[in-house]
């Protein structure tokens, strides 16, 4: 593997993570939406990753059979999880006979959890590159 080859893999990931990231932030920020455009409360949303081909030159020079060396969002889906019924008589989207209110299907424990394992692989993404730039310096100073 080349290294440029290196550095798209792993930039690939950082722009995966990121996605991954903004979809949580919004899963937390409409943790408590009742009324969607869409009707009722906020479905949680979820990142899908697929692996992704990189076209490299070589592999265009050699027909190579397809490598897949990166990731993307392939979709964002919506949790078909049931919604969390919590009794709020006096909120304006309560059942006016039961007082139960229909909240998001968002739980804030596993949100933060998702949220610490993307941060983490962007690091991990980070420190790849970070070292992948060390080994080409370290190749252009042979050639001095």
């Amino acid at each position: 593997m080349d290294l440029l080859q290196a550095l798209k893999i792993s930039s690939s990931g950082l722009t995966a993570q990121r996605t991954k990231l903004n979809i949580i932030s919004e899963n937390l920020a409409n943790s408590e939406t009742t009324r969607t455009k869409e009707g009722g409360p906020y479905k949680r949303q979820m990142v899908v990753f697929q692996s992704k081909q990189i076209p490299s030159f070589q592999n265009e020079l050699e027909n190579r059979k397809k490598r897949y060396d990166g990731v993307q969002v392939s979709e964002i889906v919506t949790s078909s999880e049931n919604f969390r019924m919590v009794y709020k008589p006096s909120h304006p989207d309560a059942d006016p006979v039961t007082g139960y209110v229909a909240m998001p299907n968002v739980d804030h424990l596993t949100e933060m959890t998702d949220m610490m394992v993307a941060r983490r692989a962007y690091e991990a993404n980070v420190t790849a590159i970070e070292n992948t730039r060390s080994l080409i310096n370290k190749a252009l100073e042979i050639g001095k």
